[in-house]
């Protein structure tokens, strides 16, 4: 049970510092944003591909300690 509480602490760092990157960012290079007049599409392609990573290998992670 001990490495359940280590792997949520673990978690809630690698949230906390991808917020404060994301903050600091803002928009992600591969992001797409079309505007035409007062119409903003905003397409954020890399923020999900890395979103997508970050989350795939805390799933990995949780899926070892099991």
């Amino acid at each position: 049970m001990m490495e359940f509480g280590k792997i949520f602490i673990l978690i809630g760092i690698i949230f906390i510092v991808i917020g404060l990157v994301w903050s600091l960012i803002g928009k992600l290079p591969g992001d797409l944003v079309f505007k035409k007049g007062n119409f903003t599409f905003y397409f954020p392609i890399m923020t999900s591909i890395l979103i997508s990573i970050v989350l795939s290998l805390v799933f990995y992670v949780i899926g070892r300690f099991k």
